[in-house]
């Protein structure tokens, strides 16, 4: 009494075929929802993208250049004021 190891391979084979189609056609019939998942982020303000990039060590003139924001602006939000006055 033997078994043939290919008989067994073929056998295996056609019950995961099996159940790969019978879960195919189960899913085909009961679409899921799809989420897409995202990175978590964040949207910094303007004032809160100055003070980052200002703790980064860019300067005024940086900031204001990369943010495209008047140097007076900056200034503001770092709380920095001119000496006239």
């Amino acid at each position: 009494m033997g078994i043939s190891v290919s008989a067994a391979l073929s056998t295996a084979s056609l019950s995961l075929a099996a159940a790969n189609s019978s879960s195919t056609s189960a899913a085909a019939h009961n679409p899921q929802p799809t989420t897409t998942r995202t990175a978590d982020t964040v949207e910094l303000s303007a004032s809160q993208q100055v003070y980052q990039l200002y703790n980064q060590g860019q300067s005024v003139t940086q900031i204001s250049t990369s943010l495209s924001l008047p140097v007076a602006i900056v200034n503001t939000y770092l709380g920095i004021t001119s000496g006239a006055g």
